[in-house]
């Protein structure tokens, strides 16, 4: 699989334009093992189970990056004390096209996994039930989004352009009602690039 600045299992790669989740609002989650909490080999095991299951094997240059260095087999060390960032994203191929699935909405790194194996799974069911297929399942999930756009360009400024807060934020607004996945138009990946370019925008500017 081949992606631009190609992550690694070490430290955490996170996709580039997609959101963070900031640690003051993590929760704890409720991802249950027979003997408890779900631990971060179990939840890698849910993971390579559902990412099987969809057709994905460990052969397909699969990628699971953390901040836990991993072990030989390429997943986090067990008994590891949880990073201050436990975000997880995991990356692979599926029919010929990089994909990537990333979570830090909670506090500890082994729900953030098991999360990941969930939406996997629920993904499946689409393509299950008849009503859709996985390449729709998984439109705005490709890993790294192409770079070279500026946020001037997403945005709709000149490159010379007196720009102002104000106007970003106006310019975001209007893009967002079509880019928003809710929108027939929109897709996850166009407004994680259009937050991206607001984000880059106000720290460009100051505001």
């Amino acid at each position: 699989m081949s992606h631009a600045d190609s992550p690694t299992s070490y430290p955490l790669r996170w996709p580039d334009g997609w959101p963070r989740t900031l640690a003051s609002e993590r929760r704890h989650a409720r991802f249950r093992s027979e003997r408890g909490s779900v631990s971060t080999a179990m939840a890698c095991d849910r993971l390579y189970r559902e990412l099987d299951r969809l057709g994905v094997g460990r052969s397909d240059a699969v990628i699971l990056s953390t901040n836990i260095m991993p072990t030989l087999r390429g997943v986090p060390r067990s008994g590891a004390v949880d990073p201050g960032d436990s975000g997880a994203a995991v990356y692979f191929t599926l029919n010929g096209r990089a994909r990537v699935l990333a979570c830090d909405t909670w506090i500890r790194l082994a729900d953030n996994v098991a999360a990941i194996a969930a939406h996997i799974d629920a993904i499946r069911r689409i393509d299950r039930y008849g009503v859709g297929t996985l390449d729709q399942a998984f439109e705005g999930y490709r890993a790294l989004p192409a770079r070279g756009a500026t946020w001037r360009t997403m945005l709709g400024f000149d490159a010379g352009a007196v720009v102002s807060s104000d106007r970003v934020l106006a310019a975001y607004r209007e893009r967002a009602r079509s880019a928003h996945p809710d929108m027939p138009t929109g897709s996850h990946e166009a407004m994680a690039s259009l937050n991206a370019a607001r984000d880059e925008a106000l720290r460009e500017i100051g505001g």
